[in-house]
């Protein structure tokens, strides 16, 4: 359980820390307050992209779709901070091997919400929203060591 401490809070190589960093770590969240945090953003990202998807088929719905599922991403990659912290986050997203998969999903986040908001054409948004998942899963399992070969061999397999 320490280990896994050590590696959410970035100590993983440095076990010897300075005056600096030592002042530095002990006005951060604990562990357990980090873990609560990333739970409540999640969940909460979870519910704003459900709410979303129930508010479609309100009259002026799509609007509101597209904020709220927009919403819901930007609260799930931001939970993500609560558990590594957001320097920590930041490089891990824009490392080489995920650096395509960020990028695309911080466009499609922006896009969705220019295509409603100042576009206002609505087969654009929902197809920047499709987008904004497939890029948000694509994200994902990036985090997850061989996931994304395993996808490809899949639909590699599945389309041949």
């Amino acid at each position: 359980m320490d280990k896994l401490r050590r590696v959410l809070s970035g100590r993983e190589d440095n076990e010897e820390l300075g005056l600096t960093a030592q002042v530095l770590d002990a006005s951060t969240l604990s562990y357990s307050t980090r873990v609560k945090w990333f739970v409540i953003c999640f969940a909460g990202g979870i519910l704003c992209s459900i709410l979303g998807t129930a508010l479609l088929f309100l009259p002026s719905g799509l609007k509101l779709f597209a904020v709220f599922y927009t919403l819901g991403n930007i609260a799930a990659l931001a939970s993500t901070c609560f558990l590594m912290g957001p320097l920590k986050q930041l490089k891990r997203m824009f490392e080489p091997t995920r650096l395509i998969a960020t990028i695309v999903v911080l466009l499609c986040l922006v896009l969705t919400l220019c295509s409603v908001f100042w576009w206002g054409k609505k087969g654009l948004a929902i197809i920047f929203c499709i987008l904004q998942f497939l890029a948000m899963t694509w994200y994902s399992i990036s985090y997850i060591p061989f996931a994304r070969d395993a996808v490809i061999k899949c639909f590699t397999t599945c389309l041949s």
